[in-house]
Parts: structure tokens; C-alpha cells; sequence
């Protein structure tokens, strides 16, 4: 017989508390989650290291609300059941706005996940965040690439381990298309370019749609394609001295990818396949612009790892034999696989010995496979701890693939580690200008430059 070995309760204004007691630990399945909750199997021996947290309690701060909050609270019950530990969670979509200052008031949360690097470091220059303890430290270095610890460090010190991460080098198809037709999947970027000429040759529709709209955030979607570019075309390091601004923004290497990104973006031939002209791209919604996929009216979209889920909403079968697939967005050298991402990043403003062990829990294999577990789909990490399998989504398990790569180049979203003036502002809006305006590429270039803060 299960037992259950925990319960949820409702914290006013601290949004769900998972309250556990502390199970005994053996073979059999046990239950965290009474009271009506969907069962969650908690094997204790993986928690036995955590010791008895009973009577104490963890404050967590992230920005995952709903239905992905929820699976985050899932995914903590098992802990919570088998240490006695109280995790008391709080997810808004304020964080980024709300955090810093939560910090300087001293009323922030003993965990929070940070959805950017540039916040983790704007919140560690207050001298509030805590290096990470040992135990983390070595989780990271075991599980995760060089590059991911590098995401979480400041200064050279590991401030915050990795959470979950999402992959934006992807190219979306129809594989019963592509067999219709005889197209292959692309290798190279030159095979990308070759293939979009085909299918425009063929005539049967315009290779590719696009769509960057998104009210006060349009253009996002743009710079994704930007940075993406300059992994290819520019290489790795000069990504890295670009979004630091060692070489400034309108550098003939940044130029240049720009151009080659207009090689398909800006050819009438190639877009907006089921929509419109090139000047289509920058009013048609992010959201809707790869589902022309599905109708027959275009045939590639490139879009992040968690654009499954727009097309799940469509009824279509996701899966490599399904109704729509994905495939990496090629680079210039077969040799050579980077990757554009995003990710989150888990630090600690508190040193207690309850805080420690939760931190440790969320660095480790065992909580990346729970939360696999109770996850539908639209998450994943680049935890090489995580069993593939445990991810339910085929497109997570795609994912997982390409951040698990140990020949991979992980490199996270640009305008993200810009300043603001410049990732989220000039750079939105002067991508913007390229569709809508048809703006020069140097120009375009040129004008980013100039918002980049003065030193």
C-alpha cells in the first residue's frame, strides 16, 4: 500500500507551500502529494544525503507561473517528502523587474532563478548573492559543460548552477513533405542554401515563413536569427567579443552575418511564404508564423526547441515521423556545432543548512529527472545527469540531444547578455527596421552601435 508522504497547503501571499514529512526510506514506492494531488513515486534513498530537514523551511523565487509553475512544484514534492523540508515557492513574471530591488530591501527569496546572466550579475555586484557551496560546485563541474559554468560565474567565482535551457538553433519541416519532394535535411549552411533554392526552383511554395511580431516585444525573434548568424559566420569567440563588446556591433564580421542572414530573409523568392513580401515578416505574430508549415504553404521555419508547443496546439503530431519535425540549424563547418540557447540560473542569498541541501537538490540528476518526469513537454537541461528518456516531449528529447553534445559550443542568447539600451531596445527595433523598412544591413549595424553605451 502507498502511503503518502506529503501534503500542499496554501501560504498566503507566498504562493504554494509543499510541506513534507520525513519518509522511510527503502524500496517501496511511496507518495508525495495527498489530499486529491497526482501521485509522485519518491524513491528516499536518492535523499537520504540531505539528512532530516524537519521543522525547517526554503523560500524559492522564479519565473515560472501556471502550468509551468506547477511542474516545478511537482518536482520539489519528492524532497520535500522525504526530508521534511517546507519549500515555500513564489513564481511571477515580474521577477526581472522586481528582484534587485528585493535584494537591496533585504526581502528577497533564500533561492532564485535567474532567467538571465546579465540580472544574475546586476544582482551579485550588490554583494548579496553567495559563491555557491562545494556540493553544487561539484555537480556542476560533473554535469554540465564549461561553458554553462562560465553563464554562472562572475568574476571567475561560481555564483549560481544551471536549471532548465531551451535550444533556439532549430530549423522546422514537414517530414512527409520533404519525402514527397525528395529534400534532405541539411547538413551544412551551404546545404541550406542550396535546398531553400531548390524548393523556390520547384515552385511548389516559398521556402520559408517568418514572423517576428510581438506587441511591445517586436523584434526578438529577429535578433535569434542575428546571433545565430554570427555563431556561423563569425564564429564562437567573436560571439563572445560581440556581445561584450570587444568588437563593437557594426564590425564588417557582424555586418557580414547580417548579410548572410539576408541571403534568405531578404530574397522575395525565399519569404514570407502564406503571408506576404519581406515586409510581411515584421507585423505577422511570432506565434503564428511557422504554422504555414502544416497547410503546405511554406517549408521551413526557424524557431526555438519550445515552438512544439505551437504547433501541439495546432493538433499536428510532433516527431520525426509526424506532421512536423525539427532539425539544427546547420553551421558553414560540419565540424563545428553551435548552439544558441537560454537557460536559468539558480542562486542563493542565504547559507543555512536547509538552503544548502535544496541548492545541492537542484544541481543534481535526481532533480532534473523528477522534473523530466512531471513535465509534459516545452523543458528541458543541459544536466548530462538527465536520463533522455524521462523527457516526454520528442522535441525535448531533441533538444537534450544537441545540449548533452560534448562537441557542442553552447552560447546563450545575445541580446539577453547586452545591455538593455541595446539588447532590448535598439537591437528589437532596428531588426525591426530591416523587415519593415528594408533597412540596410550597415545601417542597421551602424545604428545599434550608437545606442551601446558609452564607457
Amino acid at each position: 500500500m502507498k502511503r503518502s508522504l506529503g501534503r500542499v497547503v496554501v501560504a498566503a501571499g507566498m504562493g504554494l507551500v509543499l510541506a513534507g514529512a520525513v519518509a522511510a526510506c527503502g524500496t517501496d514506492d511511496k507518495e508525495a502529494g495527498g489530499g486529491g494531488d497526482s501521485a509522485t513515486t519518491a524513491d528516499c534513498s536518492a535523499y537520504e544525503q540531505y539528512g532530516d530537514l524537519s521543522g525547517k523551511s526554503v523560500t524559492v523565487y522564479t519565473t515560472f507561473v501556471d502550468t509551468e509553475g506547477a511542474s516545478y512544484e511537482e518536482s520539489f514534492k519528492p524532497f520535500a517528502a522525504c526530508t521534511g523540508l517546507t519549500v515555500k515557492y513564489e513564481g511571477s513574471k515580474s521577477l526581472t523587474a522586481d528582484v534587485l530591488g528585493r535584494i537591496e530591501a533585504g526581502a528577497v527569496a533564500d533561492i532564485v532563478a535567474f532567467p538571465q546572466p546579465g540580472l544574475l550579475q546586476q544582482a551579485v555586484a550588490t554583494g548579496k548573492v553567495l559563491p555557491v557551496p562545494a556540493a553544487v560546485a561539484q555537480n556542476v563541474d560533473q554535469y554540465w559543460t564549461a561553458s554553462w559554468r562560465n553563464y554562472g560565474s562572475v568574476g571567475g567565482t561560481l555564483y549560481a548552477a544551471p536549471l532548465g535551457a531551451s535550444v533556439k538553433s532549430l530549423v522546422w519541416y514537414s517530414p512527409s513533405a520533404f519525402t514527397q519532394y525528395g529534400y534532405e535535411v541539411p547538413q551544412t549552411w551551404d546545404d541550406l542554401l542550396t535546398l531553400t533554392a531548390d524548393i523556390a526552383a520547384d515552385g511548389q511554395a516559398k521556402p520559408w515563413c517568418a514572423g517576428i511580431a510581438d506587441g511591445d516585444a517586436t523584434g526578438w525573434v529577429a535578433t535569434d536569427w542575428v546571433e545565430d548568424m554570427v555563431l556561423r559566420s563569425a564564429g564562437p569567440q567573436a560571439y563572445d567579443q560581440w556581445v561584450n563588446h570587444e568588437i563593437r556591433f557594426n564590425d564588417p564580421k557582424i555586418v557580414d552575418s547580417l548579410k548572410e542572414m539576408s541571403k534568405i530573409l531578404r530574397n522575395d523568392s525565399y519569404v514570407n511564404a502564406g503571408i506576404g513580401d519581406i515586409v510581411s515578416i515584421a507585423a505577422t505574430p511570432w506565434t503564428d508564423a511557422g504554422t504555414p508549415i502544416l497547410d503546405g504553404q511554406c517549408f521551413l521555419h526557424r524557431q526555438a526547441s519550445f515552438y512544439g508547443g505551437n504547433f501541439a496546439a495546432e493538433n499536428a503530431d510532433v516527431g520525426e515521423n509526424g506532421d512536423i519535425w525539427a532539425f539544427y540549424l546547420p553551421s558553414s563547418d560540419p565540424s563545428s556545432k553551435p548552439i544558441l540557447g537560454a537557460g536559468d540560473f539558480v542562486a542563493a542569498f542565504a547559507d543555512r543548512p536547509e538552503v544548502v541541501a535544496f541548492q545541492t537538490f537542484l544541481s543534481s540528476p535526481e532533480w532534473a529527472n523528477e522534473k523530466a518526469k512531471v513535465t509534459d513537454g516545452g523543458w528541458t537541461t543541459a544536466n548530462n545527469g538527465l536520463v533522455k528518456s524521462n523527457l516526454k516531449s520528442a522535441v525535448d528529447q531533441l533538444a537534450y540531444g544537441l545540449l548533452a553534445d560534448p562537441s557542442a559550443e553552447f552560447r546563450f542568447d545575445g541580446s539577453d547578455l547586452m545591455p538593455a539600451v541595446v539588447g532590448s531596445d535598439a537591437f528589437w527595433k532596428q531588426m525591426t527596421a530591416y523587415f519593415a523598412e528594408v533597412k540596410p544591413e550597415q545601417d542597421v549595424a551602424d545604428a545599434i552601435e550608437a545606442a551601446w553605451p558609452k564607457d
